[in-house]
């Protein structure tokens, strides 16, 4: 990585804007990781890259582009700043309930654990295919058709890494239930294919992005590039479709513990996807990894670490974020280093003492800890600009893979 002149660094409505690359690189958080601010350097160098570069206040090294980037595009597609978990996101639902007592929390998380696979698992029979999201001649979409049967046995499961389901007690007054995840291995396998697709392509014509930068792109009028936007896509409907199911067997299980129960319409976001969009007066294609889209007016999902507060926001269309904000807290350390550093007794005392049910218990339980994550406070605070909140969640218990 190269050195920054800080003379070139001045404060915006943002915390901070590079102006030594060949495009802007916009931040909303004061520090940012060496590895994250290495691979935003990389992006905002790229020749198709438009405007300037977006980085949220939850950002982290990630595979290519940092987790917590915004980038638009001018003529080619990037799958690495898209991610490999396709049309991963948030749902959450209001509940007409005011509270839940101890023991009928702990029986809803019983109940949720017995009825949604989690982690590795897979539904033991294949769910109904009217749930899956429809595209037509799947038989000519290559990886969709090769994944379709075992999409069906994920479809309504959790996964695992920081995939959660989480009750939580809103401000509002009123309980909400909570759901992270995404499109399970359908979306990896079409992530995986795509990028590799573009890593040939880009060696056959001698791309100048460099192959160590994980940057390999699609021209947007080849026919790989065409391809993948369609299968992107139907992995972005996926992954709702899974979150929906999960959410639906949820809302299930409180009526059977509280008979009449009613439930708000649900809310979801999505943060790893490509989408064609209008800013600065250009049509261009708009990479959201780990961000949220936060148009004006827009409500969206802003979850914190286990254990600490979750947000539902509504978007200020802030332009210079190109209508963005952060997915979540983001990670402060990585899971092998959680799990190394992080002290077992005190991040289970910081859940115990808010009587939060949880399910760390040993050491390997550390990478998804509280401490594992950036203060969600501070997070906030630093978007104020991007979006603003319209219910404080707190967690009751969380389920995780």
């Amino acid at each position: 990585m190269h050195s920054i002149s800080l003379g070139k660094i001045k404060t915006s409505i943002m915390k901070r804007v590079i102006t030594t690359e060949r495009a802007p690189i916009k931040l909303w958080l004061d520090n940012i990781e060496s590895g994250a601010l290495s691979q935003a350097i990389n992006l905002a160098n790229l020749p198709f890259i438009f405007k300037h570069l977006a980085i949220m206040p939850d950002a982290h090294q990630g595979y290519g582009m940092p987790i917590g980037g915004v980038m638009a595009t001018k003529g080619v597609i990037v799958p690495n700043a898209v991610g490999v978990d396709i049309g991963c996101g948030m749902c959450a639902v209001k509940t007409s309930l005011a509270s839940l007592c101890n023991s009928d929390l702990l029986k809803i998380v019983e109940l949720i654990k017995k009825k949604i696979p989690v982690g590795f698992s897979h539904q033991q029979k294949a769910q109904d295919e009217n749930l899956m999201p429809f595209i037509r001649d799947i038989e000519s979409r290559k990886i969709l058709y090769q994944e379709y049967k075992s999409a069906l046995t994920q479809l309504g499961t959790l996964g695992g890494g920081n995939h959660f389901i989480e009750i939580q007690k809103g401000d509002d007054g009123f309980i909400w239930i909570m759901i992270h995840s995404g499109s399970r291995n359908i979306g990896y396998k079409v992530a995986k294919y795509y990028n590799d697709l573009a890593i040939s392509i880009n060696e056959k014509y001698y791309s100048k992005v460099e192959k160590s930068q994980e940057l390999a792109f699609l021209p947007i009028d080849t026919v790989e590039a065409k391809n993948y936007f369609i299968d992107m896509q139907y992995c972005v409907e996926f992954a709702l479709a899974n979150r929906k199911l999960m959410m639906g067997n949820v809302k299930e299980i409180f009526d059977k513990v509280y008979t009449g129960v009613t439930f708000e319409p649900i809310i979801n976001i999505a943060h790893n996807y490509a989408k064609w969009e209008h800013h600065f007066k250009q049509d261009v294609i708009i990479h959201r990894k780990g961000a949220t889209s936060a148009k004006l007016g827009e409500i969206g999902i802003i979850p914190g670490s286990m254990g600490t507060k979750s947000y539902i926001v509504e978007g200020l269309g802030n332009k210079e974020s190109f209508n963005s904000c952060s997915h979540g807290a983001g990670r402060k350390m990585g899971r092998k280093q959680a799990q190394k550093d992080l002290n077992l007794v005190e991040e289970i005392g910081r859940m115990d003492i808010q009587g939060i049910v949880h399910s760390i218990q040993t050491e390997k339980d550390l990478d998804e800890a509280p401490g594992a994550y950036k203060n969600i406070d501070v997070v906030m605070e630093n978007q104020k600009d991007l979006v603003k909140i319209l219910v404080e969640l707190k967690p009751l218990a969380v389920v995780k893979g």
